[in-house]
């Protein structure tokens, strides 16, 4: 877009936040509107993954690997206490030989695209607390873990010392020029933030403030469980999950799946994942959910059949219907860009997402971030001949 200098982001999640930091870096102005407090939405309900592991080739990985190093230069920037970031690394694992097999290839795919991919058979050795006869698996060393809202607020806190400024307010529509071309947005406290760009970082309901800014896209609530434990002296390692859970992330049924996820914090808690189902907007606790999700954590984990659970917490993954996030301009309304559709990889893509968008409103690369290498990522790949997003 090229040397953008005015820039409303719209969301104040973790992506919101590093849009904001990234474009504040720059020398950009920056403003952040949103209608709740920092990080209340899909932020404050996920886990902090920051995932390589599960990520098959392409353009989700590419940007995996770049925020994966931005979140290490956030961690020196800003403090690795502040944003609980551990580099904990992953193991994966699998139930059976076959699935082993299996898992081992998709190690293997991502090896060849530079992903560090160690294959276990002694498991036991990661993870002594692991049930028997697990017959391998694989174990990432660079996965990592941050407190989602900690990270966010202090992206945010950041980027309001690089001159960034807080808004609430609810976005309901767009100003337009002449052309079309985007000049602000309106908000429900009556006021116009003027603008000459505007980036559409609303996580879950990026595809509504598209729509109302006159370029939906299809972003789609996922909702999942997260299980919490009472705090425990340190049992579990890594992050550990179960070889179905990549397969769990990039199916589009539309039922319920459930997939072990277990780790722990800094706490001493232990969380416990990952479920999702399409249900729409619904926040229904789900009893039978909480049930399978303690059942599995108890398959992998046995000691966990003597540990209380203490809550259990659901929010909304924005996913899209290709399972890619939307990040760019959005070629229907000149000066719009979006930065949603992120799934459950949000948090873990937050930096390079917003070191993209950055790139895009600068016209050039920045902080390792090319337009050019991350074009799968464009809105325009649902677009029709038609022209109007499908």
């Amino acid at each position: 877009m090229g040397q953008t200098s005015k820039v409303v982001v719209v969301g104040a999640g973790v992506v919101g936040a590093a849009c904001a930091f990234h474009a504040a870096s720059a020398g950009l102005d920056v403003t952040v509107v949103d209608r709740g407090p920092i990080g209340a939405g899909t932020t404050s309900r996920g886990e902090g993954n920051v995932l390589l592991s599960d990520k098959e080739p392409g353009p989700e990985l590419d940007l995996a690997r770049l925020s994966r190093t931005l979140w290490d230069e956030a961690g020196e920037e800003l403090g690795a206490d502040t944003l609980e970031l551990e580099a904990k690394g992953g193991l994966v694992v699998a139930s059976t030989p076959e699935a082993l097999v299996a898992l081992a290839e998709f190690a293997a795919r991502q090896a060849e695209v530079g992903v560090r991919a160690e294959q276990v058979d002694r498991v036991h050795d990661l993870e002594p607390h692991l049930a028997p006869g697990i017959p391998g698996g694989v174990h990432y060393p660079e996965d990592a873990q941050v407190q989602p809202v900690l990270a966010a607020a202090a992206l945010l806190r950041a980027a309001m010392e690089r001159g960034a400024r807080w808004r609430t307010g609810e976005v309901v529509g767009a100003v337009t020029g002449r052309n079309g071309e985007i000049t602000g947005v309106r908000t429900t406290t009556g006021d116009t933030l003027s603008a000459e760009a505007v980036v559409n970082a609303a996580g879950t309901w990026g595809g509504e403030v598209g729509r109302r800014l006159g370029a939906p896209v299809e972003v789609l609530p996922r909702r999942g469980f997260v299980l919490v434990t009472e705090p425990l002296p340190p049992m579990v390692r890594h992050k550990v999950y179960s070889a179905d859970y990549v397969a769990n992330v990039a199916s589009g049924d539309a039922g319920l799946e459930t997939s072990c996820v277990v780790e722990g914090t800094r706490g001493g808690t232990i969380l416990i994942g990952a479920s999702r189902e399409r249900v729409g907007f619904d926040t229904t606790m789900n009893p039978a959910v909480v049930t399978r999700l303690a059942a599995q954590a108890c398959t992998l984990f046995p000691f966990l059949r003597d540990t209380h659970l203490i809550r259990a917490y659901r929010g909304f993954r924005p996913y899209c219907p290709d399972h890619l996030p939307v990040v760019g301009p959005d070629p229907r309304v000149p000066g719009l860009l979006h930065a949603c559709g992120h799934e459950g990889a949000g948090i873990g893509l937050a930096p390079a997402t917003g070191a993209l968008v950055t790139a895009h409103l600068l016209g050039r690369s920045w902080r390792g971030a090319d337009p050019a290498a991350h074009t799968g990522l464009l809105p325009d790949r649902f677009l029709t001949t038609g022209g109007a997003l499908q």
